[in-house]
């Protein structure tokens, strides 16, 4: 199982990684994690929120079914939705396939003054430590 150091995790198994976003805004990508889709199985449908939604953390904000579940998706940060990943309504397996890369999910602006939106979330050790514990 991958765990990538650059970004930071939440105990629902999504990862966040931090971007500069237009005008100096901070943005945050989102996806599940290896662990999540592993435990998924063959994902066959995401469901995105629109853009331009509202996000508060922890509120649930899609999902993703596999052959053996359907599992909700959650905002590990609060902001507005600026991007989805469109292109997982045709090929949804993208997130076994690559979910730190082309499997993203979405976007999210945060209105962080400069600071980071996730210090609050796992690093990599420490969500190891969580995967290996379940």
């Amino acid at each position: 199982m991958t765990v990538p150091d650059d970004r930071r995790y939440t105990d629902q198994h999504e990862w966040t990684l931090v971007q500069a976003g237009d005008e100096g805004a901070t943005v945050v990508r989102v996806g599940i994690t290896d662990h999540a889709q592993d435990a998924l199985g063959d994902i066959v449908f995401v469901q995105l929120p629109d853009v331009g939604a509202e996000l508060a953390a922890g509120d649930p904000m899609g999902e993703v079914e596999s052959t053996k579940s359907v599992s909700d998706v959650y905002a590990p940060v609060a902001g507005t939705v600026v991007a989805v990943n469109d292109a997982l309504a045709d090929t949804p397996e993208t997130v076994n396939a690559d979910p730190y890369g082309a499997g993203w999910l979405v976007d999210i602006r945060v209105d962080a003054d400069g600071d980071d939106p996730t210090t609050d979330l796992l690093d990599a050790a420490a969500y190891q430590v969580l995967v290996d514990g379940s």
